[in-house]
């Protein structure tokens, strides 16, 4: 490699790193070469939106790197993690102050201490409200495959990074289907785990009622399984936590099933919402596959009510949105101008929110979580679009409107399976499985039983040896 830069960009995180074990390159190259595919694409795409690029080369020049991951670079997502000296903003101008966090969120010291560099931060919707990534304070980020695209949201920045060949992962985060929504618009794999399988702390106990999540978009499954393998688990005080798999994700996803899955899919939004013909075709496809691999698939879904489900929803995003401003403002809302209108407006109805109301909101989730949950006492898995269209226009969904009606109604047009798994607390993916006519990727979205990501990562692998995607968007190649 020390003599082909161009192999960085073929290679996994899993494959970087063994090079720099086996001294076949220096880790002084790996991050060199980063550093200049971020200063060479990122203009184009605005995917990085703060560089940390000294503090790695510090990092680099200490020599000593933990494994599995020794040396490779990495981003983390403007969002929920903050970064010793690195400011956090969530993508709002009311936290674009300069607070700058004296301490790194358990997922940043577990990552690094899995030998990952980080070199900069990704952007992110303002509070990661929107499914696209164009939030007032840094602009729009571009989708690599299209750049008049989105690349989804609301880690649309980490996703259009990895997709462009900078780094070969990335952190993302998922409330309602941003690590999945991203990969599918993408091309990428990403996983969201299941609740609470990887600690919010140190400052946090759960995000967003325990609908919010953390993991990464990455090139291949192996990257993924391997990097929760090293950063799942609780901290003591955490409210609760999720029992560790018997075996390592990394193995699942290497090796084929050991059973005979019985898999159910649907290409019919549970909200009846029209499906676009790409990717319930993608659907299709996907559900032949796991047949011909050799599980059982038939048509089905759950039986639930959606409505309520959607009602839960937005009361639990309402509410939080107003609690992210609140730390800021001490209880008000902030002026007009400090954060988009789209969010002044969701805060508002968070506001005024009645506490019983909520916890009622609350209630209602979990008695349909638990009708969900008994579909996936018959099946092991449920396949379905991962998004009901292919990637969105840039400026398609818009932040100056204040109508919450009308920005929930395009929401759930637009992810009607994803953010059912942030209630739940199930874990789900979503894996690159076939493009549009005109070039634009499109996901498939796979849910699992509460606590079984090991399922879905030897399901995962399985299709990826038998159908290898392509890892890279055709501008970057």
């Amino acid at each position: 490699m020390a003599s082909d830069y161009g192999e960085y960009e073929t290679l996994d995180a899993l494959a970087l790193a063994d090079l720099i074990i086996r001294k076949e390159v220096t880790p002084r190259e790996v991050l060199h070469r980063a550093i200049e595919l971020a200063e060479a694409r990122n203009p184009a795409l605005n995917a990085i939106v703060t560089t940390t690029f000294d503090e790695a080369q510090v990092l680099v020049e200490k020599g000593s790197f933990g494994r599995p991951f020794a040396g490779v670079p990495y981003l983390f997502k403007e969002l929920v993690v903050t970064l010793t000296g690195v400011p956090t903003t969530f993508g709002s101008r009311l936290y674009a102050d300069g607070t700058i966090p004296d301490h790194d969120s358990e997922i940043v010291v577990r990552s690094k201490r899995a030998g990952l560099i980080p070199i900069g931060k990704t952007n992110t919707s303002e509070f990661g409200l929107q499914p696209v990534t164009e939030p007032h304070l840094f602009g729009a980020t571009h989708n690599p495959w299209r750049k008049d695209f989105s690349p989804g949201g609301s880690s649309g920045g980490s996703a259009a990074a990895v997709a462009a060949g900078i780094v070969p992962m990335a952190h993302a985060t998922d409330g309602g289907g941003s690590i999945r929504i991203p990969a599918s618009c993408c091309g990428l794999f990403g996983l969201k785990p299941t609740r609470a399988r990887i600690t919010a702390g140190p400052d946090v106990g759960e995000g967003m009622a325990g609908l919010a999540a953390q993991h990464a978009v990455s090139r291949t499954v192996r990257d993924s399984a391997a990097l929760l393998d090293a950063t799942a688990g609780p901290l003591p005080g955490d409210p609760y936590f999720t029992t560790p798999p018997e075996k390592s994700y990394l193995s699942a996803a290497t090796a084929d099933p050991d059973k005979k899955m019985r898999i159910a899919f649907s290409t019919a939004a549970p909200n009846r919402t029209q499906i676009d013909p790409e990717c319930s075709k993608a659907t299709v496809e996907a559900a032949k596959l796991c047949e011909a691999l050799g599980h059982v698939v038939e048509e089905a879904e759950p039986d639930f009510d959606v409505e309520v489900m959607e009602r839960g929803f937005a009361a639990v995003f309402q509410a939080n949105t107003m609690v992210n401003i609140a730390r800021k403002t001490g209880g008000k809302l902030p002026d007009p101008g400090m954060v988009e209108p789209l969010t002044r407006a969701i805060a508002e109805r968070g506001q005024s929110m009645h506490a019983g109301d909520y916890i009622a909101q609350l209630q209602n989730l979990q008695r349909e979580t638990r009708r969900i949950a008994a579909f996936f006492e018959r099946y092991d898995v449920w396949l379905t679009p991962t998004l009901a269209t292919p990637p969105p226009n840039i400026g398609e969904y818009d932040s100056d409107i204040t109508d919450v009606e009308l920005w929930m109604q395009r929401l759930m047009a637009f992810i009607p399976f994803t953010y059912l798994f942030n209630v739940t607390g199930q874990p789900a993916m979503s894996l690159p499985f076939s493009q549009t006519p005109d070039g634009l990727p499109v996901g498939c979205h796979f849910a699992g039983r509460y606590g079984d990501e090991f399922t879905l990562f030897a399901l995962a692998g399985q299709i990826e040896r038998a159908r290898p995607w392509r890892k890279l968007a055709e501008n970057f190649t």
